[in-house]
Order: structure tokens, then C-alpha cells, then sequence
């Protein structure tokens, strides 16, 4: 299946907004702080139109204790999903194949917190590498291309370069 992207959709802030304000009252105290982060947080970025999210918890044993609220809510509770320290919920809206929601969870002051801040914070202050970003997403979607190339390995080394320059930039990088 390949990806979808659409060019960018200011009703995406909004959506994250809306979004949040849900997750706010649903997380309480276990919630310190919600982000947008992702393509859908970059004006003029294409984007697959799924909303990421990176909350900040007070711990992952508050997220634990509220992932059955979570669900109720229509959030499918994804564990670590590969990243030791971060839980993954995916919440899909009720007429989509895609989800709507991604819900990246961190405990506060994890260090994968500032790394998807500060990608996001590089996109936005540099705007020829976001238009680059852009283009490399276009490329590995065109339905021409066949077989599809595989999205997420295609973009790896890009992101990966990028988030170390943006690191970098914020005086975030290795000690």
C-alpha cells in the first residue's frame, strides 16, 4: 500500500488543537504538556494527513494507569512500538482506513522528546529544508514508481541528517 500525502491543511492546527484539548481533560495530571510535531505541523509541508502528537507525562506508570481511558476514547494502545521509553496510541476516526491520531507518550525530560522538538523547530526556522523534505516525500510516493520504494527507509537518512542539525542548532546534541 503506498503512502498519502496531501499538500498542507491549516485545519490540521486546528485539528491538533481541538485534539489536545480532548487529552488534556482526558489525561489530567499525567499530562504536563502536548505538542504538535510531525509534517502536519509545518505550514506549507506535505503531509499524510495524521495528526502526531508528542505529550510529555508526568511518568509512563500515569500513562499506564490511564490507557484504559486512553482507549475508551477510541485510542488503540500500541505499547513501546519500538522505542524503549515512549508508549504509542493510534486513533483512527470512524469513517477512515488511516488513522487520524498519532499519540507519541514520553516521560518528561526524555531525550526523545527534544529530538522530535527540535526537528520539527528546524523545519520550521529553515524553510529550503523543509521544501527539500517535501520533495524527497512527493518522490517516494509517485504511483508511477514501480515497485513503490519502501516510504519510512526512504526518508530514514534524510530525517536522520536533519535531526542531527537540528540538534546541533539547538545545542541539543550528544554531550
Amino acid at each position: 500500500m503506498s503512502k498519502v500525502i496531501r499538500p498542507h491543511d491549516p485545519q490540521w492546527g486546528r485539528d491538533f488543537a481541538a485534539e489536545a484539548a480532548r487529552l488534556g481533560a482526558l489525561m489530567g495530571s499525567a499530562l504536563v504538556r502536548l505538542h504538535h510535531i510531525g509534517s502536519t505541523a509545518i505550514p506549507g509541508l506535505v503531509a499524510k494527513p495524521v495528526i502526531d502528537m508528542l505529550a510529555e507525562a508526568a511518568s509512563l506508570e500515569a500513562i499506564n494507569a490511564r490507557t484504559r481511558d486512553l482507549e475508551a476514547a477510541g485510542y488503540e494502545a500500541r505499547g513501546a512500538y519500538g522505542i524503549e521509553g515512549r508508549r504509542y496510541f493510534k486513533k483512527f476516526s470512524p469513517d477512515a482506513a488511516l488513522p487520524r491520531y498519532h499519540l507519541h507518550v514520553y516521560a518528561e525530560g526524555a531525550p526523545h522528546v527534544a529530538r522530535h522538538l527540535c526537528f520539527r523547530d528546524y523545519l520550521l526556522l529553515r524553510p529550503e529544508v523543509a521544501q527539500a523534505y517535501g520533495a524527497l516525500k512527493v518522490a517516494l510516493t509517485d504511483p508511477a514508481v514501480d515497485p513503490p520504494p519502501d516510504y519510512v527507509a526512504g526518508k530514514s537518512a534524510f530525517v536522520r541528517d536533519v535531526e542531527a542539525a537540528a540538534l546541533a542548532h539547538f545545542g541539543r546534541g550528544p554531550d
